[in-house]
């Protein structure tokens, strides 16, 4: 019987020797939290181990769920970067799920919406056409560009606004775009 506890994880999930089989020279790190299975893949990997879990036949994800951001600022255990992006994958075959993260780390300062070239990855439109408007969201809330998307622009706020507000040193309050807002009323509208 495997040793489940929280200081040794279960990683049984057979995605994990596959992937490291088929890609021996790259690095991996996989993770298992309640019963949940996350390979953690290089910024530079991500694409390619992307296709090869949705075209190769033992792998066969063939439905992107989800995109999502997060951001470790002030995280209390050490991430291996500020940002991460994690894509919740799903084999209608097998009624599995597994997750794929990838972390980056910013080489400027975040707190405006100056372009980063540290946070571009490759987007995965061209395996899941669905992929587009999740990782829109993405670059809106977090500033996380995807390279070769077909139509990267803001989907939840509007193009000029001045920052990521996901972005945890985004402060809470905004900073002033609602005190910018023309009111109106229904005499003017």
């Amino acid at each position: 019987m495997a040793d489940t506890s929280p200081s040794r994880p279960n990683l049984d999930h057979p995605v994990f020797a596959i992937v490291k089989s088929a890609f021996p020279a790259k690095k991996f790190q996989g993770t298992e939290f309640r019963g949940q299975s996350t390979l953690v893949v290089a910024p530079a990997d991500l694409h390619e181990v992307m296709a090869f879990l949705k075209t190769d036949p033992r792998m066969s994800y063939n439905f992107l769920s989800d995109i999502g951001g997060i951001d470790y600022l002030g995280y209390p255990a050490p991430q291996p970067g500020r940002f991460a992006v994690v894509y919740n994958l799903i084999s209608f075959d097998r009624d599995d799920r597994f997750f794929v993260k990838t972390y980056l780390d910013p080489t400027l300062p975040t707190d405006g919406i100056v372009e980063d070239p540290a946070l571009w990855l490759d987007s995965v439109t061209d395996l899941w056409a669905g992929a587009e408007w999740p990782e829109r969201e993405v670059f809106d809330m977090f500033g996380i560009r995807f390279r070769n998307h077909p139509d990267l622009r803001r989907i939840l706020t509007w193009e000029d606004f001045p920052a990521h507000p996901l972005r945890k040193d985004y402060p809470l309050r905004g900073r002033g775009e609602r005190e910018m807002y023309k009111v109106v009323d229904r005499t003017s509208s």
